[in-house]
């Protein structure tokens, strides 16, 4: 991989002591993770804190922060505006559990970076989501009701002096969570990589998945992988766990009508510290606004501003695209989402890049019991930084059989719906997102969209990060 995004440059770049792992043995793992990022990490952590005596390696075919976790936008975010998708799918008792448990997850997260000392830029400044033009306007109410009828609504409205902390004169309304708030991504996949390795977890960097089997004696799966050495090997493991996310339609193509990949796009300006503070942004709270296919910004500790924007690139057949390891395609996008909040905003402009989003049908991640003993995750659908700590306490649970509450949660061994056989998922694809791209700029200049576009809109399901309907 020639082409770095931002986050991990800065992160390897800031890494000043370097944990080395001790190296793959001969003798059976009780568990094997292919992936070593937020996913395979935060499980890894979990079991040795739940059992300590358990034998883990983790195989990443990179270095840890350079996948789909080091990319994203580094937004943590809960589910609470999804309640009623959740709601729907998994029932009122399940949606009131799952929104709770991703709201704990974001101070659980920040907890275990100060327990642990790692320096993430992690800052618990909450969330603002945003009507930027009329259209958007009152349209989590019906969200925010239901989350009342279950004392669960923790979103304040913001008055007009509130207002001014989203950075731009566009947004017209907001709502504000303290729930929430920004990570940079790498640095903590780099710092949970440390505190594994010092839990005695063992991982082995530039080594790739090869294929797994039973063993004879079928007591344990036979995993080859190639080392950074290009040699093929083997390793011995009781229970293996793919937590590769947008990898996981090429390692397991039973699964490759789950999800889709499709690309997150993202920019970041060098430092201008005194800028932000004149657009009121010198804080941490990521800022989102309220159509189907978001525009999302917010600060860096030492004062930049990132802004990104989902579903523009559809991958055909979920191939692993060399365009998600280059400087974005969209760049005329980014720009028009930076002069849509910002005018002639004159940022000067330091990286962009691209993050493979894997989006399941249904918005939502899936936690599935594939073979016996071979589990998979995926389908973060976009938000992954609080929903991949709730995996790995979920997968935890279901690689050691605890048959608790994680294990038991609506999320785990769904039945998954299925995307249409290609070329029609990405010709489909693109023709909603063109349909939905008419339908926001119209919206954006107070005009109605077309039928057509207004209902090419509604077939994009449960794409959004919030429930507007």
């Amino acid at each position: 991989m020639t082409y770095q995004p931002f986050w991990f440059d800065q992160a390897m770049a800031e890494e000043t002591t370097s944990v080395s792992s001790a190296s793959i043995d001969e003798n059976p793992y009780d568990i094997a993770i292919i992936g070593g990022g937020f996913t395979g990490l935060w499980t890894a952590i979990t079991i040795k804190q739940r059992a300590p005596k358990t034998r883990i390696v983790i195989l990443e075919k990179d270095l840890c922060g350079q996948g789909a976790s080091g990319r994203n936008g580094g937004a943590m975010l809960t589910w609470s505006t999804k309640y009623l998708s959740l709601k729907k799918r998994f029932g009122e008792s399940q949606a009131k559990w799952l929104v709770q448990q991703s709201e704990n997850a974001v101070h659980a997260i920040s907890k275990f970076a100060k327990e642990h000392n790692i320096d993430c830029d992690l800052r618990v400044d909450g969330c603002y989501i945003t009507a930027s033009n009329a259209a958007q306007q009152d349209v989590l109410t019906p969200c925010l009701n239901a989350l009342d009828s279950v004392s669960l609504n923790q979103w304040q409205v913001v008055n007009k002096e509130q207002l001014k902390h989203t950075g731009s004169r566009q947004n017209q309304q907001a709502l504000f969570s303290p729930h929430a708030g920004s990570v940079q991504p790498a640095k903590l996949v780099r710092g949970l990589r440390r505190i594994a390795i010092e839990m005695g977890i063992i991982i082995s960097e530039s080594t790739r998945y090869i294929s797994h089997a039973k063993a004879k004696q079928e007591e344990t799966i036979s995993a080859s992988y190639s080392d950074k050495n290009h040699s093929i090997k083997t390793l011995n493991t009781e229970k293996l766990l793919f937590a590769v996310n947008a990898w996981l339609p090429s390692l397991m193509p039973q699964f490759s009508r789950n999800v889709v990949l499709v690309s997150s796009d993202m920019v970041i300006t060098k430092p201008m510290p005194e800028r932000l503070k004149t657009l009121n942004l010198n804080h941490g709270a990521a800022v989102i606004d309220s159509r189907i296919f978001v525009n999302y910004y917010r600060t860096t500790i030492d004062g930049r501003l990132m802004l990104g924007k989902g579903g523009n690139y559809f991958s055909f057949a979920n191939q692993m695209s060399d365009k998600f390891n280059a400087p974005s395609q969209y760049q005329a996008e980014l720009q028009h989402s930076l002069n849509y909040f910002f005018g002639d905003h004159g940022f000067e402009i330091d990286r962009t890049w691209t993050g493979p989003s894997d989006r399941s049908v249904s918005g939502f991640p899936f936690f599935q019991e594939s073979d016996k003993n071979v589990v998979v995750a995926a389908g973060y659908s976009g938000n992954g930084v609080v929903q991949s700590y709730l995996g790995g306490q979920i997968l935890a649970s279901m690689l050691l059989n605890t048959n608790d509450e994680w294990q038991k949660c609506g999320l785990v061994n769904q039945k998954l719906e299925r995307l249409p056989i290609e070329p029609f998922r990405t010709l489909g694809a693109y023709v909603i997102r063109n349909g939905i791209r008419r339908k926001e700029r119209a919206e954006d200049n107070n005009l109605a969209p077309s039928k057509l576009d207004n209902y090419l809109a509604k077939l994009s399901g449960a794409a959004a990060k919030a429930d507007t309907n």
